[in-house]
């Protein structure tokens, strides 16, 4: 299916409709156009084409709308990039799309330089730079195929290497429109995104935006002060946030409350403590949980604050044109029994970045098989008992033990490692690694996380490392993550 390049099409709509709002700086639907597409005509000057894929390392701001869409101007494939990794990790994921350019903005410049000194074919160019190229007079891509590939965004797997999810302009729409479906649009609305756009909760509001028509207000980091005051302030209607987010937007809240006029909280990234979703029942704040993850284009269960407190703790629904269910072994299971959640609908991955296998493994028969264990009410009210068995969510970021483990046997005195997640007040959840040291090897706790920290980013670290005699295994040898916490 052909459609308009939305922002062409907004802009056609309401030119001067509020589009971004960024502290002082206010930019219109008409403006936001006029400057993605003179970036567009500077990148295709580099010499960029229809499906090269271009990575950005930037913080959040107006220059990354701008970016979003100057890139889907070019008919090139978008490659969102986590600033908070290592260059040793950002390498991989550049490496295996064959990403042509990176961008990137001055607060992450050193990062840039230094990925650039691990692939010395790569380019690297400050977006900023791009004003002093010449525009191309070559012709920008208005209209949209929904079957191309508009992002490749990289997430991290049970086997310790990162995947690239393909989402489609059609993957983005459905999502942006399923969520219109179940969220409503007003208006009125004005959508804060402080999550990072590089993510695909950030990045999905970038998208909605433009299809709605509705503002969004963009802060640089979260800081739950300034995000209390846009909702008490600035009339921000909608907030993204994760559990970690919201517990410290109470703290600062104190005894006030919202105002009215605000009408939702979207929390994703793993399942909601109840005593929060209380204290925010106590207050009357709308909260929507959800569930989600980068290969559905973010939410694609979502539970309406009218079932908050008869449905505590649930995701809720399968929004408009998605579908889901559970399956214990190769059986439906019965309602209240766990087992896999598996998904399906237009929002959905078409598959992994060069990953045959890993595509035809998750995906089957059309169905999503997500790794992760819940269950369906009598009602049909999703509940997550385990965000995929062994990840761990620390601060609303994905950790898998896996690729921790990897690190740490990477250094020649440990002979074996486990990695599992334990409750953290702050976090939801940190990293404590278990090591084996080979025989006749000593090292330090200290020392090995030095290690660690040249080769994961600061929220994979391990928050703590403990050295053991053995680890335990099943009989097939398998590590059995879960009964790592029981060591002392």
């Amino acid at each position: 299916m052909l459609m308009t390049h939305w922002l062409e099409k907004r802009a056609a709509l309401t030119p001067d409709r509020i589009a971004l709002i960024c502290g002082e700086e206010r930019l219109t639907f008409g403006e936001l156009r006029d400057r993605a597409r003179l970036a567009a005509q500077r990148l295709l000057s580099l010499g960029i084409h229809k499906g090269d894929r271009v990575g950005f390392l930037c913080r959040n701001g107006i220059h990354v709308a701008e970016l979003v869409h100057a890139v889907h101007y070019t008919g090139a494939v978008l490659v969102p990039l986590n600033t908070r990794l290592t260059p040793h990790e950002l390498a991989y994921q550049v490496e295996d799309c064959s990403c042509r350019y990176v961008l990137y903005d001055d607060a992450n410049r050193q990062l840039a330089e230094e990925l650039s000194g691990q692939l010395p074919g790569l380019s690297v160019l400050a977006y900023a730079g791009l004003s002093d190229l010449s525009p191309s007079d070559g012709p920008l891509v208005t209209a949209l195929d929904s079957g191309d590939v508009n992002t490749i965004m990289y997430t991290s797997g049970t086997t310790g290497r990162p995947k690239g999810v393909m989402l489609t302009y059609g993957n983005h729409w459905a999502s942006a429109i399923g969520s219109a479906l179940n969220l409503g649009v007003s208006g009125d609305d004005l959508w804060l995104a402080a999550v990072p756009m590089f993510h695909i909760s950030g990045l999905s509001i970038v998208m909605r935006s433009v299809i709605y028509g509705m503002p969004m207000m963009i802060h640089e980091k979260f800081d739950e002060q300034a995000v209390n005051r846009a909702i008490m302030e600035q009339g921000v209607t909608i907030v993204s946030v994760v559990s970690n987010m919201l517990a410290r937007m109470l703290d600062r809240l104190g005894e006030e409350r919202y105002p009215p006029s605000f009408r939702c909280m979207l929390l994703g990234g793993g399942p909601a403590p109840l005593p929060l979703l209380q204290s925010c029942a106590d207050k009357g704040i709308p909260i929507y949980q959800t569930y989600g993850m980068t290969e559905t284009a973010s939410q694609i269960v979502t539970l309406p604050p009218e079932y908050m407190l008869t449905k505590l703790g649930s995701a809720g629904k399968p929004l408009f044109q998605s579908e889901i269910r559970i399956v214990n072994g190769q059986e439906p299971a019965s309602p209240c029994e766990p087992g896999e959640i598996q998904v399906r609908g237009p929002n959905v991955t078409s598959g992994y970045w060069n990953r045959p296998e890993a595509t035809a493994e998750a995906l089957r028969d059309g169905w999503l098989a997500t790794g992760d264990i819940g269950y369906l009410d009598e009602e049909g009210f999703l509940y997550v008992l385990d965000r995929r068995s062994d990840l761990i969510i620390s601060g609303g970021e994905n950790v898998y033990p896996a690729e921790i483990e990897a690190v740490l046997l990477g250094h020649p005195a440990v002979a074996e490692a486990g990695v599992a997640g334990i409750a953290d007040e702050r976090w939801g959840q940190v990293p404590i690694a278990y090591v084996k040291l080979a025989d006749g090897e000593t090292v330090t706790e200290e020392e090995l996380r030095d290690y660690c920290r040249t080769r994961l980013a600061r929220y994979k670290l391990p928050a703590r490392i403990r050295f053991v005699d053995a680890l335990p295994r099943n009989a097939a040898g398998k590590l059995l993550r879960r009964e790592l916490t029981k060591l002392q």
